[in-house]
């Protein structure tokens, strides 16, 4: 198998801790955008929510009606943050000092993905391969933020790259989460190819699953690059961006029963960046964008619905899409990374 630095090709060429962040934020930092596709989004539903951010990822929301972000930084200082936007697009600050670092090809690594069970905001973080715990409890708006380092964390990082897998990269990279049977969390990493699972009562963690490559021409793969996960009461469902040429139509949702066994769900979708289920269990999933060789198109991002019988498009024309969060029945928000911005949409 080839690994992501062979994958990504000489244009978005990483080192050997990049991986799916990396290979969505060096794109973003580091390309010139393309000539942008015609805009085919509706205007009337997407309204923008809050800017002004500094690589935003993660979305989550609250009973409250408030969404919490996580931010990768600048690479250029530890400043990668967890923020809290009020219902009005009011932005705080939550969470400060986060390791935020760049490399060489222009990738910034940082906080992933989060996810809010009960009082307790659960945080991955790439770089430093840990799983950070937040009580939302403890920040009303107006708060000074607290420092990541007084943060209770768990090392899952290491216990993976100690791992043997049979496919091994020797690669760490927590990207995304979610909550399945028993209260267990489920983390996919976006570097080992796998699903870790976490004990709700001991944290005890396990390999649940590991991620396919997928088959291309001949004896050739691409990496999956797992970015999402959802849990719809009978199985899991992972969306993966592909590796580089980032090939339209070959981006897979794969799914998982509870004994971890893989089939796939549905085809024919690209650069997968996201997941989550609409008010009706189906997974709804993010296209990062359209390649074309040199780059990824301006404004080519699309919202789509997938089911057994095939892929409906709901909205096109984002820029860079890399984060999707439900609120309600059809309100959904939109981290455009590049742009430092999130997205409220109605679908």
């Amino acid at each position: 198998m080839k690994n992501k630095s062979q994958l990504l090709g000489s244009r978005t060429r990483l080192c050997s801790q990049c991986t799916a962040l990396s290979l969505v934020l060096v794109i973003l930092f580091g390309m010139v955008g393309c000539q942008a596709l015609l805009d085919h989004r509706d205007p009337s539903q997407i309204t923008a929510f809050a800017s002004g951010l500094v690589a935003p990822l993660g979305v989550e929301t609250d009973a409250k009606g408030q969404v919490w972000v996580t931010q990768a930084g600048s690479g250029t200082a530890n400043d990668g943050q967890l923020a809290m936007i009020t219902p009005q697009g009011k932005v705080w600050p939550v969470v400060t000092g986060f390791t935020s670092q760049v490399s060489p090809e222009g990738a910034v690594f940082g906080l992933n993905h989060l996810l809010l069970q009960g009082t307790t905001l659960y945080m991955v973080h790439g770089v430093e391969g840990r799983l950070y715990t937040f009580d939302v409890m403890s920040f009303q708006p107006g708060n000074p933020p607290v420092s990541a380092q007084s943060l209770a964390y768990e090392a899952v990082g290491d216990w993976v790259k100690a791992y043997s897998f049979v496919d091994d990269t020797n690669e760490t990279d927590l990207f995304n989460l979610t909550i399945g049977p028993g209260g267990d969390l489920f983390i996919v990493d976006a570097a080992a190819n796998a699903i870790i699972r976490r004990n709700a009562t001991t944290h005890a963690l396990s390999v649940f699953a590991t991620i396919p490559p997928i088959i291309t021409a001949g004896t050739d793969t691409l990496e999956a690059v797992p970015t999402g996960i959802v849990f719809d009461g009978q199985r899991f469902l992972v969306s993966n961006f592909t590796g580089y040429p980032y090939p339209g139509g070959r981006a897979t949702i794969y799914q998982y029963d509870l004994q971890g066994n893989e089939s796939t769900y549905q085809t024919g979708l690209s650069t997968l960046t996201d997941i989550e289920l609409d008010e009706n269990g189906l997974p709804v999933v993010l296209e990062y964008g359209t390649w074309i060789g040199q780059g990824f198109l301006d404004n080519s991002g699309t919202i789509m619905r997938s089911t057994t019988q095939g892929n409906t498009r709901l909205l096109g024309g984002l820029n860079y899409p890399n984060s999707i969060k439900r609120s309600g029945s059809n309100t959904y928000y939109i981290a455009q990374t590049f742009e430092g911005t999130i997205q409220r949409v109605t679908l």
